[in-house]
């Protein structure tokens, strides 16, 4: 049995995009107004729009139920996968003791609240974008953050923000990889658009975190830092995103603006060091030092994450490791059953890549840094035990919110609210991006937001003589700042910043936040699309009848053994350096 798609079920556009839009419109309800715990929200949006789909657009029960079932089990895999192991991390350091240096270490270069969250949230997140993404940065960073002291609800709130420059660039560049598979644009003018627009965000960025956490005055106090961290970030994002390709940018952009800060902070600092409001004064206390040694060995876990990540994201090592280790099966009644309005049949496959994934990634890191930093392993597993317990209800949450967006994309209802958009006619650039953000928060992933809509983009931008390359890119930069206010997103930062069941407050912290910076993005696309022309690339349609050389996984294993070896020096280096000093701060008489 099949079963076809439908744009308009009322025949009547308006009423048909209210009633689709009544799901999504439930959800800012019930988390702005009616301040609902996340997992409750999503709960009951996955009910009404499973009445919606079953009794307006037709679909049978049984695709509902497999739809949403395929959703949270995505959801679970490797979402949840990817976010447990990131806690993990994070609390083996604090059960180690070992953050409390690392807390000495960022209070040694600044212990002002404004520049630890540009470190952290903005420039270490979005190196951990570029390398890992799905979610693994905000738990970290935020993580991080609320150890050192961050009011949780800041804390996760910026990182949530934070994360909006790097997201186009994600996880090695996967966003625009998918945009220009779904769209035929090659890779690279995609890269070089996105590469345009948001630098200028990125240079915004770090002004307007340092005022949503201390205010205007208080942000103008640290204004040379500022522009040091945002200036350096998207310069090195505009010139890699240009030159170098889509995967390399949030990497040596979040590395180098981190660098120039630290650099920059040995010879300036603000004149007064800002806390929050009621916090004890800094704590740092000057008779206590610790040495380069304890120093590396603290941050260790974290190195071996860094390490991980990249290597993870290296494509010879992912097909090595999918020759190993990967399952995947037609999920059975939903597989080839549904059809799109053209007719083409949307392949169900779930891919049980063990090996590949990120959160496996992270995993070994957890792994090998148990020993690293002093505790055995019949410790890891009860700091695993406690780390499940922490993160129950987000699991809840997050499996419940990939359910509800599978079942909205399979049933039509995103499709009817896009078809709307694609109908402004010679305004449709300035809310190209609205489709993007629109497709990043109900699937919580700018990837999956491409592959929703980049083919839409490209077709409706042709339609009204606009170069498409404006477009599909808009749908890329549009997406990022709907990801701070995903419910995948806000389960993933309140899990990590302990705000389980206060979702609501977290979701109201960032939602203006938003729809400002979605607005911006707006003006910059519809500029691009007519005012600004001679800033898009020249390029040519990616040719389908090029063929592509089947993975190679032999190159995979060599890079894999090299890896492994790296890894072993390390642990060899960090556990010498604790024999021979064992880990306790000394006094400076």
């Amino acid at each position: 049995m099949k079963w076809t798609q439908v744009i308009d079920p009322l025949n009547n556009i308006t009423l048909s995009v209210l009633i689709a839009a009544m799901p999504i419109i439930f959800i800012f309800w019930a988390l702005i107004i009616k301040k609902m715990k996340g997992y409750q929200a999503s709960l009951i949006a996955i009910a009404i729009a499973t009445v919606i789909a079953i009794l307006v657009y037709g679909m049978p029960v049984k695709l509902a139920v497999l739809s949403i079932a395929h959703g949270s089990l995505y959801g679970l895999f490797p979402i949840c996968w990817l976010v447990i192991m990131s806690v993990f991390l994070f609390n083996l350091t604090v059960k180690s003791g070992q953050f409390e240096i690392i807390k000495h270490f960022m209070a040694s270069i600044t212990s002002d609240r404004r520049l630890q969250a540009l470190l952290i949230a903005f420039s270490f997140g979005s190196f951990l974008e570029g390398t890992a993404g799905f979610g693994a940065p905000v738990a970290i960073t935020a993580a991080m953050l609320v150890g050192l002291g961050f009011n949780p609800l800041y804390a996760s709130g910026i990182c949530l923000i934070a994360n909006t420059a790097p997201v186009a660039f994600g996880s090695i560049g996967i966003p625009i990889t998918v945009a220009s598979q779904v769209s035929g644009i090659p890779e690279m003018p995609i890269s070089q658009m996105v590469g345009r627009t948001l630098p200028i965000l990125s240079i915004i960025l770090p002004f307007y975190l340092v005022t949503i956490i201390a205010g205007f005055k208080k942000a103008k106090e640290v204004l040379p830092a500022v522009l040091v961290s945002g200036v350096s970030f998207a310069l090195l994002q505009y010139l890699s995103s240009n030159f170098l390709g889509p995967s390399l940018p949030d990497v040596i952009a979040g590395l180098g603006s981190i660098v120039c800060l630290m650099v920059f902070l040995r010879f300036w600092k603000p004149k007064t060091i800002w806390r929050f409001a009621n916090e004890p004064a800094p704590t740092l206390n000057t008779d206590i030092t610790y040495t380069g040694g304890q120093i590396v060995r603290a941050w260790s876990p974290f190195i071996v994450l860094t390490i991980m990540v990249i290597a993870w994201g290296m494509q010879p090592i992912k097909d090595a490791l999918n020759s190993l280790g990967l399952f995947q099966f037609e999920v059975p009644g939903l597989h080839n059953v549904i059809q799109d309005k053209d007719g083409a049949l949307l392949p169900k496959i779930f891919k049980f890549n063990y090996l590949s994934a990120a959160g496996t990634a992270i995993l070994i890191a957890d792994l090998v840094a148990i020993p690293m930093i002093g505790l055995t392993y019949s410790d890891g597993a009860k700091v695993f035990a406690a780390t499940l317990n922490q993160l129950k209800f987000p699991i809840l949450t997050i499996a419940a919110v990939l359910g509800f967006a599978y079942i909205v994309n399979d049933s039509g209802i995103t499709l009817t609210l896009a078809e709307v958009l694609a109908n402004t006619g010679y305004l449709f650039p300035f809310f190209a991006p609205v489709l993007g953000w629109l497709g990043v928060f109900i699937t919580g992933s700018d990837t999956s937001a491409n592959a929703l809509f980049s083919k839409l983009q490209y077709a409706t931008a042709t339609s009204i003589g606009v170069d498409p390359v404006v477009t599909v890119a808009a749908n890329v930069s549009g997406g990022v700042v709907g990801k701070m206010i995903s419910p995948q997103s806000i389960a993933v930062a309140a899990a990590a910043g302990d705000l389980v069941g206060q979702e609501s407050q977290l979701f109201r912290f960032t939602v203006k936040h938003s729809f400002i910076m979605l607005i911006v993005i707006c003006f910059i696309t519809l500029a691009q699309a007519y005012a600004v022309k001679w800033i898009i690339p020249v390029y040519e349609m990616i040719n389908s009848k090029k063929l592509v050389a089947a993975p190679d996984a032999s190159r995979g294993y060599i890079y894999l053994i090299v890896l492994a070896v790296l890894l072993v020096t390390l642990a060899s280096t960090i556990l010498v350096i604790a024999r021979r000093k064992k880990q306790t701060p000394t006094l400076v008489n």
